[in-house]
């Protein structure tokens, strides 16, 4: 009887016996083994009880798939093959895709198992047995090959050669059932490792059959007569759709696969909006809002109706699912994690016990028959078993990551939706109230969403946490007792002390945000006033005040580095603690040390468990936080809404038709429902009904309205109205007396106490409405204007001219396509109020409601509006207009007249009933608009205040273009050499390494050094600690071998540390090194954290105080060209990266870097043949790199360039609530909100799946360099190079920790790039240049007193504002006598202004010279010229503080002195009654303050300096006649002994000037008295007084009738047409003439 069937003889044999190995060796390889005692081929008891042929028969399935799908997959059968057209290659429709892939991939495993269990058996062997591991290497083959055939059937739609699969699945099965029958037959079991694997098997080859089976019933590819036609998923039709994470196969959905195209192109083009498209429809912000909403309205019952719905239940029944799943990623991930400090303390002990080994043989079928323990102590297959877990550990890490932050950004665009839809359909008065402020809506959005989109993101770690300590704990204990539960006691210790560092940094950062705005506060204050501060010389004093300011804000951005610090340290001592605690421990309880296996094992364990633990803080902070988000949320959704629109018309809610007509806007998401998700369907509010029995001549009726604001109180009562159809309405009363509640009453914005609004039938389902506050989108003018209405050239441009726009659009850089509103240009009130007229005006609705249009408007554009715009274009087009006005003159162009008293209608009637019914009414109108007529006097004789918004205008202008080109100059030149693409590639993909060299010298290079050496010197003595541990550890481990110490020769030095001095008390000697070396690591890692934090607080100190400086002592030119904006940005955005995010990113990024180069370092050492497989990988990993940085920063933009606009949106919403409403537009606002809401997510998803991408990559190296040290360790050890035990582990625990810190290297450089941008926008600004302030004459030799008489020579004097500008002023040469009153005159842009500028020496004096008192002011230095001279400008600036800071910030005055300023300023009794007298508070720009009152502050400013010249820069142009004639007093007395110069904009108010200059182009053309001039008919002062004369007169022509009865000519016209023109006396003498009615209505 052969040995084939022999069963159950055992035999011990030892293995490590190398002689018996070479003497087979030579052996030819056979597929049944040649031993000379058992004849292999042996068939005499049956064919299938001979082991070999089997085996033989389980390859027939592999060979007949391969052998057929072969030529399939590489000849292809053509794309003629796909019978649908779908735009990618990746729609996935066969039932059980994801089944048939986890099956697969299980599949895979086993056989990798197969395979390894046939080669540890084939070794027990005498010779080689292909057959014991040959089949399940061709099985690795076959389901490889499976896969790859599956998907290319799959993604081109044919599956009729699936077949081919399933035969091949029934084949295998039977192959496998007869081999595992067999295996019954003969008692084997499943104590061996053989039968389990072949029962697995089994399994999944039944199961893989099920599928295919499956796959036939439902699709009825064959064997059916009619096959199942299925189209592919919009989504996979749509182009746009390029996110294809749902639609890819699982290896794709695990690798990022999909991903490659996208990454790798950034590298040659920036990645655009255009390029990453659209969201699948499932992942759309309206999707989920709907999925949202329905689980939250669910939680309505109809027993109570009022219970407010939990969020957090919605959510959970929302998203609960995804967060599961991804939970269960992380448990599986975790779990998988300990696999790699078992698999290393396996491995270490394989390779210390290798040399003495025995080993039981199972004969079975003439075969080695081995148990699974056994497999397991093979070092070899323990390595790959790491591999492959850690490979799979870190797919369904990234996985987990993956799901919950895809579910976080759902969620996000799911509760905006919900914030965004109560926003619309909130009731006005909680807005007007203050119940809901825009603030707390803003905060909503920005704030709540994302610390619940966050806290989903880390919710999976809240219950997978506690497993992993858990599990952590009882491994340790498992592997070193009772010690070990000591020092895992210490990790959980600490954790509260971690708790309380990040409370302590949440609370910090308050803090620090508070400083930081009273910082901004303050600075935006210094840039807006920063002229005055030049001409005052006050930079310094404002200056020294932000530096107060930044000092609070360092001081807790100092607490802030520190607490940051000490979290940074926690995080890297403590597993040095713990590992030092654990081993004293160990040492005390055995009198020993742990051995190699057991130490690294604990070390890495230890690595594992701080991590949670580190978390655990910030998941409960977070977690906290969202708790109170959810709470704020719940209040905000159960706030008062407005009612619908059914009460208007007195009828109950509306019929579902109504709503019919605006349907269809959005695309039907599911078809299968198509009804039930149409945005406008689900919730469009409701139409005004319309009442077919309303007379046509009714537009608005209410009848015994009574509306309130929210309180019991009504606003309005008693209101019966009526507007007529097609005429113009005018609603007049004192200030608040209810005109705009009226208005928005009809409107519905109102609650409704009692009464009806009925709307006639007519009405074109909108109003057109013009708000009282002016309201702009954030688009462009033409936006703006049309405001969603089709574009129409022709009555766009009647509307653009009928509001007096087109000069402001012509000076707009990109004309009507300018961008305006918060985020684009800054208009001038009166600009901003007549767009928004001409959005009302624009629209095509019947009726027009106009609050108040006139109240910023200068006098000529309300007429030319009232006259173009409302009786020329709204009337000729037969719409029904209501207007709300304070202009009086305008009620004789009304059809009908509302006036209104405290919430109730006085008298309604035309102009004519109420002078014949109401003449105490009337009577009160004509004085209220004789008042009106001096403001009118005032306002024509001055350049209007339109003229000045335009002239801001341009000048803003002018100045941003200059700029712009500036920066398109420095582009050019950086561009110079990118004209190619790959020069622009290198560019793009190029570290900013003199950016970060920029930064680190900011901090000081002692800082730097301290940084760099103390890093060093932390992981060096890390490498150190473990390197004695490894020492230690081996020492023990050769004690426990003493014969193997005699086996290696002292060939080698680095065998040394296995023959280290060792006796009893081996502890003696390495436990005190140990503890010496961990305390030194401890108090490094304490100063290595301090030193980076501080390194990045001293350079922010620096770089910000460097940049305040520059920018205070910057010319003013210099602030004529570059945006506020963009200064402000400087201050604002860039200092708070420089400040609080490049600290821990550049601290993240050097021990991330130091790890992993010193883990690679300590590898190398123990086994350097590591070094040869570490340059592929080296090489993989710069690629990596180098595409991945370069696709993340432009990821990172587009995130935060489509964040503003969303958020813009929300406030801009909530500002303009009424607006859209009264429009109807809501359903077109909830569109465009739900698109910038799924630009942003896609931004934000393309850039989490560019982070995992990345990461995969990383980790999947990771896993290589594991595999390769452990390859390594065990190829040294077989060859007999000397390696001990502990060091084999020590690189094997360093090997793990680069597993975990790649990523982290690749990330933070990303980031660090991201972050540098800032620091080189400050170094842009760095770089300019700074007035000179010295001047050539020292201070000591100006006298204390000059200049005492005042006297100015100005001598052939040259100015220009820039080298690079023409002058603009030429060869000027005049003589001001000491005390004389100046006037200059001039066009706009003459030169006046520059003059004056010229004299505090602010602009580039080229030629000639100014002389002050004998001395030539450009030798003066700056600051002393400035501080001698005074100046009150065109515009008022005050400053936020006190009175007293207002007028003397150098404190060097006497309250006395102060109160006389303010009393010849008029203001002393003003300010006395105010609280606080000279200390009384002064809002920011004064706003507490008229405009008036604020230009004398500014005059008693100029009187505290008592400088013997004042200059008055256009000083009256924007304040009232009252104002004017006072300062004019004031001027004329108080400085009647000094020099004053007045530049004027009115020539009126410098007639009594000694001396008159007037300037046209930069010349001075005319210089002498005032009455000399006019007496020169030719002379341009006499023009420029006779222009502003006729002006007066032609203004005054239009607008009363009393007042120019004694003209000699009367033009009277009517909606754009004359309707008689003749003499005064003619035109009274036609008695049922227009003009002698005008008259007799007027008298």
């Amino acid at each position: 009887m052969s040995y084939t069937f022999s069963m159950g003889e055992e035999q011990v044999q030892s293995v490590g016996d190398k002689s018996t190995c070479k003497l087979y060796s030579g052996m030819a390889l056979a597929f049944c083994g040649n031993e000379n005692d058992i004849n292999a081929y042996n068939v005499d008891y049956g064919v299938l009880n001979n082991g070999c042929f089997v085996d033989a028969l389980n390859l027939v399935p592999h060979v007949f798939l391969l052998f057929i799908t072969f030529p399939i997959l590489f000849i292809g059968w053509g794309s003629q093959s796909s019978k649908v057209q779908i735009h990618h290659n990746t729609w996935l429709h066969f039932p059980g895709h994801n089944m048939r892939w986890i099956l697969t991939f299980s599949l895979l495993f086993v056989h990798v198992c197969e395979f390894a269990e046939g080669i540890v058996s084939n070794k027990m062997m005498t010779t080689n047995h292909l057959h014991l591991f040959m089949p399940a290497f061709m099985g690795f083959i076959a389901a490889t090959t499976s896969v790859v055939y599956y998907h290319n059937i799959e993604t081109s739609n044919f599956p009729k050669l699936l077949l081919v699969l399933f035969i091949y699945w029934v084949l295998a099965f039977i192959t496998k059932t007869i081999k595992l029958w067999k295996f019954a037959e003969y008692s084997v079991g499943p104590q061996h490792l053989r039968f389990c694997i072949t029962a697995l098997l089994v399994i999944l080859y039944g199961l893989l059959m099920a599928v295919e089976i499956n796959v036939i019933r439902v699709r009825k590819y064959v064997f059916f007569a009619n096959p199942q036609k299925v189209k592919p998923p919009e989504d996979l039709q749509d182009l746009g759709v390029r996110f294809l994470q749902p639609f890819v196969n699982l290896l794709s959905k695990a690798t990022y696969w999909w991903m490659n195209p996208l990454i790798m192109g950034a590298h040659k083009r920036p990645i655009e909006l255009k390029k990453i498209g659209k969201l699948p429809i499932a992942m759309r912000a309206l999707t989920n809002y709907l999925r949202l909403k329905d689980a939250y309205e669910d939680q309505r019952t109809a027993e109570d109706p009022d219970r407010a719905p939990s969020i957090w239940r919605s959510m959970y029944r929302a998203f609960g699912r995804p967060i599961l799943l991804s939970s269960t990623f992380r448990y599986l991930a975790d779990l998988l994690g300990f696999a790699g400090p078992l698999c290393i303390s396996g491995i270490v002990k394989c390779l210390e016990s290798e040399n003495k080994t025995t080993v039981s043989k199972d004969i079975y079928f003439g075969v080695h028959f081995m148990s699974s323990t056994e497999l397991l102590q093979n070092s070899s297959v323990l390595a790959v078993l790491l591999f492959l877990a850690l490979i799979l550990q870190r797919t369904f890490l990234q996985a987990s990551y993956y799901v919950t932050i895809e579910t976080g950004i759902n969620s996000r665009g799911a509760l905006l939706a919900m914030i965004y839809n109560k926003i619309l359909r909130l009731s006005t008065s909680n807005m007007s109230m203050g119940e809901v402020t825009l603030g707390q809506i803003n905060n909503l959005v920005a704030i709540e969403t994302n610390q619940l989109m966050w806290f989903l993101f880390l919710c999976p770690n809240l219950w997978a946490m506690p497993v992993q300590i858990v599990m952590g704990v009882i491994l340790l204990y498992y592997l070193l007792g009772s010690s070990a539960l000591v020092g895992a006691s210490i990790i959980v210790l600490l954790a509260p002390v971690q708790y309380l560092i990040a409370t302590k940094l949440a609370d910090t950062q308050k803090i620090t945000l508070e400083h930081s705005t009273d910082r901004l506060k303050t600075t935006s204050e210094i840039l807006k006033g920063i002229k005055l501060l030049k001409l005052y010389a006050w930079e310094n004093i404002f200056c020294d005040s932000v530096e107060g300011t930044r000092a609070k804000e360092l001081t807790s951005l100092k607490t802030f580095a520190f607490y940051t610090s000490l979290s940074i340290f926690m995080n890297a001592a403590i597993p040095i603690a713990a590992v030092l605690v654990t081993f004293v421990m160990h040492h005390c309880i055995n009198e020993t040390g742990p051995s190699s296996s057991e130490a690294f094992a604990a070390l890495a364990l230890f690595h594992i468990l701080v991590t949670p633990l580190f978390l655990l803080s910030t998941v409960v902070r977070f977690a906290v936080k969202a708790l109170i988000s959810v709470q704020k949320l719940g209040e905000f959704l159960q706030s008062d809404e407005i009612g619908d629109d059914s009460w208007r018309n007195g009828d109950m809610p509306v019929p579902f038709e109504a709503g019919k007509k605006h349907m269809g806007t959005t695309k039907a998401i599911n078809r299968k429902q198509p009804i039930r998700y149409q945005m406008d369907s689900y919730e469009q509010p409701t139409r005004r009904q319309l009442r077919p029995s309303e007379t046509e001549d009714v537009a608005v009726k209410v009848i015994n309205g009574c509306f309130t604001w929210g309180s019991n109180l009504s606003t309005l009562s008693d209101i019966n109205i009526s507007i007529p159809t097609s005429q113009l309405t005018m609603i007049v009363g004192q200030v608040g007396c209810g005109k705009s509640s009226l208005l928005l009453a009809m409107l519905g914005e109102m609650q409704s106490m009692d009464g009806k609004v009925f709307w006639s039938n007519k009405n074109r389902y909108s109003v057109a409405y013009a708000a009282q506050k002016s309201w702009l989108l954030n688009a462009t003018v033409e936006e703006n204007i049309t405001f969603g209405s089709p574009f129409n050239k022709q009555r766009y441009k009647t509307v653009i001219d009928a509001c007096s726009l087109q000069p402001d659009i012509d000076l707009l850089p990109f004309g009507d396509q300018t961008e305006i509103g918060e985020r684009g240009i800054n208009l001038s009130g009166g600009q901003r109020q007549r767009i928004c007229v001409a959005r009302a005006l624009y629209q095509n609705t019947n009726i027009v409601f106009l609050d108040d249009p006139f109240s910023a408007l200068d006098i000529h554009l309300s007429d030319h509006l009232m006259q173009e715009g409302i009786l020329k274009f709204l009337q000729d087009d037969k719409r029904t207009v209501v207007l709300v006005t304070h202009k009086l003159q305008y009620l004789i162009h009304a059809d009908w007249i509302i006036a209104m008293k405290d919430g109730s209608v006085l008298r309604e009637g035309t102009l004519k009933d109420i002078q014949t019914h109401d003449i105490e009414l009337y009577d009160h109108w004509k004085t209220l608009m004789n008042r009106q007529d001096h403001g009118l006097e005032k306002d024509v004789q001055q350049d209007s205040q339109t003229t000045l918004e335009r002239k801001t205008l341009r000048r803003a202008f002018y100045s941003r273009e200059a700029k712009l080109d500036d920066e398109d100059e420095e582009e050019e030149e950086e561009e110079e050499e990118d004209d190619n693409l790959s020069t622009a590639t290198i560019r793009r993909s190029k570290i900013p390494w003199k950016v970060c060299w920029c930064y680190m010298s900011s901090g000081g290079f002692l800082m730097v050094f301290l940084m760099v050496s103390s890093k060093l010197l932390k992981h060096s003595v890390i490498v150190a600690i473990d390197y004695w541990l490894a020492f230690w550890t081996s020492s023990k481990t050769s004690q426990s071998r003493p014969d193997f110490t005699n086996v290696t020769v002292t060939n080698d030095t680095s065998s040394q540390p296995t023959l280290a001095p060792v006796n009893a008390a081996d502890g003696s000697y390495y436990l005190p090194v140990f503890i010496a070396l961990c305390a030194a690591g401890i108090a490094l890692c304490l100063i290595t954290s301090l030193t980076v934090e501080f390194l990045g607080l001293s350079a922010a100190t620096n770089l910000h105080h460097n940049l305040l400086n520059k920018i205070i002592h910057a010319p003013i030119r210099f602030f004529d060209i570059t945006p506020l904006g963009q200064i402000l940005n400087r201050f604002s955005a860039d200092t708070n990266i420089i400040d609080q995010h490049i600290p821990p990113t550049l601290e993240s990024l050097t021990r991330s870097t130091l790890l992993c180069l010193t883990a690679i370092g300590v590898i190398s050492s123990i086994t350097p043949i590591f070094l040869i497989a570490l340059v592929p990988l080296a090489v993989a990993f710069y690629f990596i790199q180098k595409y991945f940085r370069v696709a993340s920063k432009d990821l990172q933009d587009l995130d935060d360039s489509t964040q503003l606009p969303l958020l813009c949106h929300f406030s801009e919403t909530a500002e303009g609530l009424t607006t859209i409403r009264a429009f109807r537009h809501e359903a077109r606002f909830k569109q465009r909100m739900l698109e910038l809401t799924d630009t942003n997510n896609t931004a934000y998803l393309f850039l989490s799946a560019a982070n995992r991408w990345l990461e995969v990559r990383t980790d999947y190296l990771g896993a290589v360099i594991v595999l390769t040290a452990a390859g390594a360790s065990i190829w040294s050890s077989l060859y007999g190079l000397p390696s001990s035990g502990g060091l084999v582990g020590l690189g094997l625990t360093y090997a793990l920790t680069v597993t975990n810190y790649l990523n982290w290297v690749v990330r933070n450089l990303a980031d660090l790039e991201v972050q540098m941008a800032a620091v080189k926008k400050v170094n842009s600004f760095l770089g300019t240049e700074s007035e000179n302030y010295e001047g050539s004459m020292d201070t000591s030799q100006v006298p204390e007193n000059w200049p005492r008489n005042g006297e100015i020579k100005i001598q052939d004097l040259c100015v220009r504002y820039d080298p690079m500008l023409k002058p603009v002023l030429k060869h000027v040469n005049a003589f001001i006598q000491p005390g004389q009153k100046v006037g200059i005159c001039g066009r706009t842009g003459s030169g006046k202004s520059s003059l004056s500028l010229a004299f505090f020496n602010m602009v580039d004096i080229f030629e000639g010279k100014i002389v002050i008192d004998g001395i030539d002011i450009c030798k003066l230095p700056l600051h002393t010229l400035r501080s001698r001279l005074s100046i009150i400008l065109q515009d008022p600036v005050l400053f936020s503080g006190s009175i007293r800071f207002n007028l003397d910030p150098e404190k060097s005055c006497t309250d006395d002195r102060l109160w006389e300023a303010l009393e010849i300023a008029q203001l002393k009794n003003m300010v006395k009654a105010l609280p606080g007298g000279l200390d009384a508070v002064v809002t920011e720009g004064g706003e507490n303050f008229s405009v008036g009152q604020r230009q004398l502050f500014c005059l008693a400013r100029a009187f505290v300096r008592k400088s013997s010249i004042l200059i008055m820069d256009e000083a009256t142009a924007s304040i009232d006649m009252a104002t004017e004639n006072i300062l004019q007093k004031v001027v004329m007395t108080a400085f009647a002994d000094r020099t004053v110069v007045t530049i004027a904009h009115r020539v009126s108010s410098i007639l009594d000037a000694e001396q008159v200059m007037v300037f046209s182009s930069g010349i001075l053309v005319e210089s002498d008295s005032a009455s000399n001039l006019l007496k020169q008919e030719e002379s341009l002062f006499s023009v420029l007084r006779f222009s502003l004369g006729q002006r007066n007169i032609f203004c005054l022509c239009l607008h009363r009738v009393h007042t120019i009865l004694t003209a000699d000519l009367v033009i009277v016209m009517k909606r754009g047409n004359i309707m008689e023109s003749d003499k005064p006396e003619t035109l009274l003498e036609q008695e049922d003439g227009m003009f002698a009615s005008f008259v007799k209505a007027d008298m």
